[in-house]
């Protein structure tokens, strides 16, 4: 059996600089592997730093749209569920946060017509997909990826339409500066014997991962979030529990608030004391899931037959929309 490439847009890649480039990878994995060259991986975060407003929803925006016209259940339900698929196909972390990153920046640009219902899920199935293209090496189907609940089913065009649209309201700006583009720096900054960079690395992500839902964290840039859940991974060392403090995640690097970074962290902290709580030892022990044959077959081409065999079963059991919607997603976002 093989497995196959979703169709992809050939230009998703444009041309960009090489900060937007290295954006998406957490920087100094290892703490020895930037002392050869220190200068450059502080030029390259301070670029990161200076760019990183371009890649977050419009604060003003999000001030002004409140509660009042983006349905805040709505927007939950479609982050929880862009985590659910990305868990069911074990999509990388950073394909997560980028697809929830993409979500926000269209949702907050008053495009979408109404934030309940079929708009939300048809922007949340395209934000995934355009992630999953950025990051995967392999890509469900634009038919295979609207699982785990989804309420309604797309027509592949639709999507394709619908990820034209977002392209162009981002700006084709989709290597997106994010947390994890920090987290590896400000790990080596708190951890400089590097002896627990990569237990601060994985927990930090986690945390991020695990707390992306919350729309409070809105009002913080990617680099505060990052020192923030590195202060928080570290909280949990206790040979770095003296090192935990915002006043000194400040001087990790220009452009960080200590003020921001010690509210990002309260935050975090009391959502992760809260999860913790609530969780229960399991009465057995977990069970490893075997993955079952059709669901590695889910790979496939969006091509007519893989189409019509993934509307029938189990597809059919959801609302399929026709072909009038959103003035056919704004007809083909102005025809490119």
């Amino acid at each position: 059996m093989s497995i196959s490439y979703s169709d992809s847009l050939p230009d998703l890649l444009c041309e960009e600089d090489s900060v937007g480039v290295l954006s998406g990878v957490p920087l100094s994995m290892d703490c020895s592997s930037g002392l050869e060259h220190p200068a450059i991986i502080e030029d390259l975060i301070d670029e990161l730093i200076e760019d990183e407003k371009e890649f977050v929803p419009d604060f003003n925006c999000i001030a002004r749209s409140s509660s009042q016209s983006v349905d805040a259940s709505a927007r939950l339900d479609s982050v929880a569920w862009i985590l659910k698929v990305h868990a069911y196909y074990g999509f990388q972390p950073l394909t997560a946060y980028l697809a929830v990153n993409y979500f926000h920046r269209f949702l907050y640009s008053g495009r979408l017509p109404q934030t309940s219902g079929w708009p939300m899920q048809l922007l949340s199935v395209a934000c995934l997909s355009l992630a999953a293209k950025m990051e995967e090496p392999l890509v469900p189907s634009l038919l295979d990826i609207q699982v785990e609940g989804a309420k309604f089913v797309f027509e592949p065009r639709t999507i394709t339409r619908m990820e034209l649209l977002v392209l162009t309201v981002l700006n084709w700006r989709l290597r997106s500066v994010t947390p994890f583009s920090f987290i590896g720096f400000f790990a080596c900054k708190i951890d400089p014997s590097g002896s627990c960079i990569g237990y601060l690395i994985s927990r930090s992500t986690d945390i991020i991962l695990s707390e992306i839902q919350e729309a409070s964290f809105l009002e913080y840039l990617p680099s505060c979030i990052a020192a923030a859940a590195v202060l928080c991974a570290a909280s949990e060392i206790p040979s770095l529990m003296s090192f935990v403090n915002p006043e000194n995640a400040e001087s990790w690097c220009d452009g960080l608030i200590k003020e921001k970074i010690a509210g990002c962290y309260q935050l975090m902290q009391s959502l992760v004391l809260i999860k913790n709580n609530r969780r229960k030892p399991p009465k057995v022990l977990p069970q490893f899931r075997v993955m079952p044959r059709a669901r590695v077959s889910r790979f496939s081409d969006d091509n007519a037959s893989s189409s019509s065999s993934s509307i029938s079963s189990p597809y059919n059991k959801r609302r399929k929309l026709n072909n009038s919607l959103w003035v056919d997603i704004e007809k083909g976002s102005s025809e490119q």
